[in-house]
């Protein structure tokens, strides 16, 4: 998950559109935002904890407004907790080359071999990110300029990484080889000028009226300065694995990855499941709002009609990406609502995207059932995950999947449905239609991994963490984090 948006412009404010931008991309993250920018001199770095709103009030934008070129992340966190001083993005000075301050989207496997390595060359360290890591390696990897340091620094990482780096002069944006997380190029039609965008996804070139250009590829490095845009492979790549789960879940419905459009895959998906895992009833409903999609495909392939059955607040954060489990159960009976005279007496479909822990699957049936439901069953427009990601999704141990361990059946026992169905993986691959399934990575649902991951399945994202911390520790005043200036 995590958000990243970046630009260079002239005559424009950059932090504004920045801002537009990961206003965009807040469904990728909620934790903690941040805007850095680059004035030819400096850079300087607001990043906070909270949603975009939050973070960044008119002074704050005023006080970023110098500068033609601007990177902003929005957290959603799998290395380190949710605290103020891992949010993004991480500023770093190389001894030559002056300042900057980069964006992450994804997880590094390799990210504590790196960080003992420069540990034991008397490099410090402030937070628990693979993040930081990166920064780090970047201040200490030698080079005539900054595309030479990138090349070097990053040859030497593994794992899943979309990134945008800023300088004092540039935006430099990467993605691993394998493409495990999306990014995307934009372009704004400036006069004099013209601006480069680069993007998670597409809906935010949308929000700052960018027009789409293409994909930064993966192992591809994309410089945006004052010579316009020049690109470069940086790593071979072999294999692809983009993460199956941005069309499932992560990615915006507007959004498009790989050429399709994801409400569309999404729909495809309820179809599939319909012809695969039909059953008798009277309505069918999503699971607002990533379920919707699938739910009204279900419907428009089984002929029962669909019908909204649970209200959204529209104030509450996406559960799945609450860092803490018990904000996530809590948000379940805040967030949805029964339409009670859609529902009594009712067999219900309910249409989900997935099941990850089964705890929200486990209340929301209750719900249902609360509401008068005379029969409750659950589609999952996903197959089981059984394996934890290391590829930058919260679930880094089989401990926090309903279904591993467990078969369709006792988990259906387990969350108190009268039936429950997943979407297999070839109906899946069915769906999104994009090449040959060897192109995404879906270990979470086979554990067929692209590339080697520890042995025991297990990843720890508070490996890092002082164990003396605690939330009731006090933390330093926000102002220490949340804003500075890297000078050249």
């Amino acid at each position: 998950m995590c958000g990243i948006f970046g630009i260079h412009a002239h005559g424009v404010d950059v932090a504004n559109l920045t801002y537009f931008g990961l206003f965009a991309l807040q469904h990728r993250g909620q934790e903690s935002a941040g805007i850095a920018v680059g004035d030819g001199e400096g850079v300087r770095v607001h990043r906070d904890m909270g949603l975009v709103a939050q973070v960044f009030s008119p002074s704050v934008m005023w006080g970023l407004r110098e500068g033609s070129v601007a990177i902003g992340h929005t957290r959603y966190s799998t290395t380190g907790s949710s605290r103020a001083e891992n949010a993004h993005p991480v500023s770093f000075r190389h001894p030559v080359l002056g300042p900057g301050a980069i964006a992450h989207n994804g997880n590094l496997i390799n990210a504590d071999a790196i960080r003992r390595e420069l540990e034991e060359e008397g490099v410090e360290f402030e937070t628990a990110l693979d993040t930081e890591v990166m920064a780090r390696l970047l201040e200490h990897t030698h080079g005539a300029d900054w595309e030479e340091v990138i090349k070097r620094a990053f040859g030497r990482v593994t794992g899943a990484y979309s990134c945008a780096i800023v300088t004092a002069t540039s935006v430099i944006a990467l993605r691993d080889p394998y493409g495990f997380r999306p990014l995307c190029i934009g372009f704004i039609p400036h006069p004099g000028q013209p601006a480069h965008v680069i993007a998670s996804e597409t809906c935010a070139l949308d929000t700052v009226n960018a027009t789409f250009v293409r994909e930064v590829q993966p192992g591809e490095m994309v410089v945006m300065d004052d010579h316009g845009l020049r690109s470069e492979q940086f790593q071979k790549s072999g294999k692809h694995a983009m993460c199956v789960f941005e069309f499932i879940y992560f990615a915006r419905p507007d959004s498009i990855i790989k050429n399709c459009e994801l409400e569309e895959a999404r729909l495809r998906m309820g179809h599939e499941l319909a012809k695969e895992s039909p059953v008798d009833a009277d309505i069918v409903i999503g699971l607002p709002d990533s379920g919707t999609p699938a739910a009204i495909g279900y419907a428009e392939a089984s002929g029962i009609r669909y019908r909204e059955g649970l209200i959204k607040s529209r104030y509450i954060n996406r559960t799945f990406i609450q860092p803490d489990q018990s904000l996530r159960e809590a948000g379940v009976v805040l967030k949805l609502n029964p339409l009670r005279r859609s529902i009594a007496g009712k067999r219900v479909i309910a249409v989900d995207d997935s099941v990850v822990r089964g705890t929200t699957s486990r209340r929301i049936i209750d719900v249902l059932r609360r509401a008068g439901a005379k029969e409750v069953h659950l589609r999952v427009s996903s197959p089981p995950m059984r394996f934890p990601c290391f590829m930058g999704v919260d679930i880094g141990s089989t401990k926090q999947l309903v279904a591993t361990g467990r078969s369709v059946d006792e988990i259906c026992k387990y969350i108190g449905a009268d039936s429950l169905a997943y979407l297999s993986i070839p109906a899946l691959m069915r769906a999104i239609g994009r090449g040959t399934a060897d192109q995404f990575c879906r270990a979470c649902f086979d554990g067929s991994y692209p590339v080697p991951v520890p042995q025991q399945l297990e990843m720890d994202k508070m490996a890092f963490e002082d164990p003396m911390r605690s939330d009731d520790v006090e933390r330093p005043p926000a102002a220490a984090v949340q804003a500075s200036r890297v000078p050249r």
